[in-house]
């Protein structure tokens, strides 16, 4: 029997910390090993580090937003208050999805979390959410901020930051790092170019063309002494400066990093709460995780559509809502409500947490030509299978997406309910149990250069996180 759990979304960022009463200027970094296999996992004490000022918020210190899979917390010890609060995703936590734990296969990852330095002796906890959205404590210990074992080695200045647009003071601004994998020094001014127009995509694409003035991005030149990322599958192997990395977790197409602490202590040179990094390749790939960074391609002809989809997922926590791609998961049907804010298992539809945006003639759940959508997805999906197993180039994926989209294209703009909120079935990477709020979306598919209403929500909801 499915049981229910209702999510709030609605929530006040008011909350009794004082920054000053607690915290420097200054940036606190927890670097940690997270190890196990799917059952089981332990996080051990890899180094505190000291960065540079602190880029955060000093009012917002407790997230209340409850998404992601795992919650850092920060408690101070004298009062045994809690003085930081900040949710988020981890590649360990993915990687427990894969067969591989599941077979019991033991693996470490390197991860941080950065926070402002407190003033007095604290406690850090490390909590990990359970689908019926309780927590188990999976760390739990208290250090100094004044001990001789936290790193305080200056940080590292050895590469160029440069800003795209800065609109003031970073306590109250979203600040974007951008960051490059498999640019070569001479490839400088394509770094700059494919960075500026990235961004200038984004900021083109609602809710970040109304909420420009809320955000700083930064880039910094990072160079690599080859052309390109590595590539697995194919047997090609770049000696790239972020390590950055096709085929992770044995998807052809999703590319992140395991090197953390190279690409902290680079990150660590400019202020950011979000990081991106583009890298010079023009095979289509990328990934986004929650709080913790997104990736795109820049030479793909799908860069814009990626670069934008993925900062959804780390910015926002979007679930993807596609549901006939291949995915590195083993995904099953929820036993809970998803804590996503565009996905829901309907258990209550007359409660659902995005009622309020639902005309009243809608249906619940809505319907759309899912039978006729597969039998164009699903075809299309084998041969790009067939197409990665065989190596094609490029240029030719690049045509069978083309293609794909030509053909789903007037087929979901045909739809009753197209442009519409409601519940339509199949997302999350599942085709029955799961409900997307709209026939299409930036997180659904390629066709459509939006956010749907609800996941435009999601991302202002962030974004004032940030800033008020």
């Amino acid at each position: 029997m499915y049981r229910i759990l209702i999510f709030v979304l609605s929530i006040s960022f008011s909350q009794n910390v004082i920054y000053n009463d607690f915290f420097t200027d200054n940036t606190l970094r927890f670097d940690y090993f997270h190890s196990g296999v799917a059952d089981t996992e332990h996080v051990s004490l890899d180094e505190l580090r000291l960065e540079g000022a602190w880029p955060g918020s000093k009012t917002n210190l407790i997230d209340e937003m409850h998404l992601g899979l795992y919650r850092f917390e920060v408690n101070d010890v004298e009062s045994n208050e809690l003085i930081y609060a900040y949710a988020f995703a981890s590649i360990f936590g993915e990687w427990q999805t894969t067969g591989e734990a599941a077979d019991g296969v033991w693996r470490t990852l390197h991860e941080s979390q950065r926070f402002p330095e407190p003033k007095q002796p604290f406690r850090l906890v490390l909590k990990k959410r359970n689908p019926n959205g309780t927590y188990n404590t999976i760390y739990y210990a208290e250090h100094d901020p004044a001990s001789r074992f936290v790193n305080r080695f200056p940080m590292g200045n050895n590469n160029k930051v440069w800003e795209i647009f800065n609109n003031g003071s970073s306590e109250n601004k979203v600040d974007i790092l951008i960051l490059g994998d498999g640019y070569r020094k001479d490839n400088v001014r394509q770094f700059k170019k494919d960075a500026k127009h990235l961004v200038g995509v984004m900021f083109n694409t609602e809710p970040f063309k109304s909420r420009k003035s809320d955000f700083n991005v930064w880039a910094i030149d990072v160079f690599s002494d080859e052309t390109g990322i590595s590539n697995p599958r194919q047997n090609v192997w770049k000696k790239s400066a972020l390590d950055l990395r096709f085929n992770s977790f044995d998807s052809d197409r999703y590319v992140l990093t395991f090197a953390n602490k190279n690409l902290r202590e680079i990150a660590a040179q400019a202020p950011y709460d979000a990081i991106m990094i583009i890298f010079n390749d023009p095979k289509y790939g990328g990934g986004g995780i929650y709080n913790l960074y997104s990736t795109v391609s820049s030479l793909s002809s799908q860069a814009d559509y990626v670069f934008v989809h993925e900062f959804g997922h780390s910015f926002a926590s979007l679930a993807d809502e596609y549901y006939t791609s291949n995915v590195a998961y083993q995904v099953s049907l929820p036993e809970f409500e998803p804590n996503r804010p565009n996905v829901t298992a309907l258990f209550d539809p007359d409660n659902l947490k995005w009622k309020h945006l639902i005309d009243e003639e809608t249906p619940i759940p809505t319907p759309w030509g899912q039978a006729a959508y597969d039998s164009i997805a699903v075809v299309y999906q084998q041969k790009r299978r067939q197409m990665t197993a065989n190596g094609v180039s490029a240029d030719e994926m690049e045509t069978l997406f083309e293609k794909l989209k030509q053909s789903t294209i007037p087929m979901l703009k045909s739809q009753k309910y197209y442009g519409k909120v409601g519940a339509f079935e199949g997302g999350g990477y599942l085709a029955k149990g799961l409900y997307r709020p709209e026939i299409d979306c930036i997180m659904f598919s390629r066709n459509r250069s939006e956010f749907c209403k609800v996941c435009l929500e999601a991302i202002e909801r962030m974004i004032d996180w940030y800033v008020k």
